[in-house]
């Protein structure tokens, strides 16, 4: 099986939409999509990919299935360091890389911050819904945090969303702690990360990052990769 991950187009914050760029940046991401064998597509709720997936769902003539834990991950805690309400995943870096709980994949949503904004539950609902969403393409998530195979299949599977739930997810798909990747890592709108189940053991499978982030569609377009999420100049070689 293949989970493919889709962010959303250069959004339009306010509107929960797409900036005029972001839809030339999902109508280009459709023509690279419609040439993929999908089994079901999942969507967001939110306006910015439900946006982004119509111009492949009008490219492909398909439909998509919208999951409410899809949402972007938006959720806040109380940062006492400047005291006030921020998004779980916008911490400075000195912060984040001081405290070692927060790189713990176990504790990180045992920490007194993130527990301030009930992290731990709403971690939990993503992941029960994510694993019930596996469990209906056959593979069931287990008490050792992999996933038994109940029907092997070499579907592919798209989510259109957005960067914090993703990393989200690939946390929970890789045993690495959520705010490593939040910190650590980034994805372009409409970038591409896609993991493969390997199942080396017959009954057995895990899951592992094929391709992170990947924007080729865009630069093989000639349209710029957007600066959206990043605090530096982007690399477009």
């Amino acid at each position: 099986m293949k989970l493919i991950f889709i962010r959303h187009g250069d959004p339009d914050y306010e509107k929960d939409s797409l900036t005029e760029k972001g839809w030339r940046e999902a109508e280009i991401l459709a023509e690279r999509v419609a040439k993929w064998d999908i089994k079901q597509i999942y969507c967001s709720p939110m306006g910015r990919a439900k946006d982004t997936c119509s111009c492949t769902l009008k490219k492909t003539g398909r439909e998509a299935i919208t999951c409410d834990w899809l949402q972007e991950f938006y959720y806040r805690v109380w940062d006492e360091d400047v005291n006030e309400w921020t998004i779980a995943w916008d911490f400075f870096p000195r912060d984040f890389n001081n405290w070692d709980e927060l790189h713990d994949k176990d504790k990180w949503d045992q920490t007194k911050i993130m527990k301030s904004g009930d992290l731990d539950k709403h971690a939990r609902e993503v992941y029960e819904g994510f694993d019930a969403l596996l469990e209906m393409h056959g593979y069931r998530r287990n008490d050792r945090n992999f996933y038994d195979v109940i029907e092997h299949n070499d579907d592919n599977i798209v989510f259109f969303c957005h960067f914090g739930i993703t990393a989200l997810i690939l946390g929970h798909l890789i045993g690495v702690a959520a705010p490593a990747i939040w910190q650590g890592m980034m994805m372009a709108p409409t970038s591409i990360t896609v993991l493969g189940s390997e199942e080396r053991i017959p009954g057995e499978a895990s899951f592992r990052v094929q391709t992170f982030a990947d924007s080729r569609h865009l630069l093989e377009a000639g349209e710029p990769i957007s600066q959206s999420g990043y605090f530096t100049q982007l690399f477009e070689g």
